[in-house]
């Protein structure tokens, strides 16, 4: 089963998220966090393939915990989310290791499915998120064709 965490203090823009998620991947398990000691506590726990990182997050920079979490669990693929399109915050989010950044407000619905089709797709192909009774691809393919 794929696995994904939204670390993300805003309420509103984590159900958006959340929703948008399982709409196109209803077979993903997708736990939230709200805080970096949260957020700590659920990479542990359920050990996600992927999260998305707000930079700004009460208790810890998004930025440090990213480089936190890939320390220990180089593995896992993390989007930095931020309302800031900073050329110092991009640098710094792939300096601390992180493998995709976006912009809230400019960057589109099409591109973080995009990402996602193409993790979901790579971690796919290795075997990871595949168990159980699940067959198939475990996205929904909205795309229109011819």
């Amino acid at each position: 089963m794929f696995k994904t965490l939204i670390v993300e203090d805003n309420a509103m823009f984590r159900r958006s998220l959340v929703e948008l998620l399982r709409e196109r991947f209803p077979a993903m398990w997708i736990e939230q966090a709200a805080s970096g000691r949260e957020a700590l506590k659920r990479v542990v726990e359920f050990q996600p393939q992927v999260i998305f990182m707000d930079v700004n997050l009460p208790d810890e920079n998004g930025l440090r915990l990213t480089r936190t979490i890939k320390s220990h669990y180089a593995d896992i693929v993390i989007a930095v989310i931020t309302n800031s399109d900073l050329p110092e915050y991009r640098r710094a989010a792939f300096q601390n290791g992180a493998s995709h950044f976006f912009t809230k407000g400019s960057s589109s619905i099409a591109e973080i499915l995009s990402l996602m089709d193409q993790l979901v797709t790579e971690l796919w192909r290795r075997g990871i998120g595949r168990g159980g009774a699940q067959s198939g691809r475990p996205w929904r393919d909205t795309r229109k064709t011819g």
